[in-house]
């Protein structure tokens, strides 16, 4: 059960555009409902799939402390990613190393897109997608330059993006230890680096990023 005062501080974050974090002010200047945020996280890694999510939220019942997932701790997106299950409706997507390699970051970031927008359980009247790309998608779109921070719905999508792509690179570390992809999750860091020039590249490796094909 909510109690009142919760209810009224959402209530307040929803409409208030100035308010600490995102709102719902975006979602509910378009007019038309349901609307799905969308988001990808790991556009930039050397390693690993590009994933995105989609999220419809009920503006009554949402979790506490939705925000951008860059802004979160590891305890905090994984906390707000299982209360999101549980009370929203979310589509993920990938698209594969293989896929980044042969049509490029940025288009296989927007297939992936639509691919979560596809495996919402319900159908989206509307859509918010962060940033300046859109994908085709069945229902019009609305791109939001850092709409992870404006808009509770991109929010929720880059959790759930972020903490799926995380938890991937875990499982992809305990066969390729070597890289620490559980600590980097395939970002250049610098052990990474180290790795690919002593151990040259992993299948999970995208061949068309410069570090990776130095090594090839």
């Amino acid at each position: 059960m909510v109690d009142s005062l919760t209810l009224f501080r959402k209530k307040s974050r929803a409409t208030n555009p100035s308010a600490d974090g995102p709102t719902f002010f975006l979602e509910q200047n378009v007019g038309v409902s349901p609307i799905c945020g969308i988001d990808e996280a790991g556009r930039g890694p050397l390693a690993g799939p590009v994933v995105a999510a989609a999220v419809i939220l009920d503006p009554a019942n949402f979790p506490e402390g939705i925000n951008d997932s860059k802004k979160l701790s590891e305890a905090r997106r994984e906390a707000i990613y299982e209360q999101l299950l549980e009370c929203a409706e979310v589509g993920v997507g990938l698209a594969t190393v293989d896929e980044i390699d042969e049509i490029n970051i940025l288009q296989a970031s927007l297939l992936a897109m639509s691919r979560a927008y596809d495996a919402l359980p319900g159908a989206a009247s509307f859509a918010l997608i962060d940033g300046i790309h859109a994908p085709g998608l069945k229902c019009p779109t609305r791109t939001v330059k850092r709409g992870d921070a404006r808009s509770l719905s991109i929010a929720a999508a880059s959790i759930i993006a972020k903490v799926t792509r995380d938890r991937l690179m875990h499982a992809m570390a305990l066969d390729y230890p070597e890289y620490d992809w559980a600590s980097n999750k395939g970002y250049g860091s610098a052990k990474h680096l180290l790795a690919l020039r002593e151990h040259g590249a992993a299948p999970q490796h995208r061949k068309t990023f410069a570090p990776v094909k130095a090594v090839l």
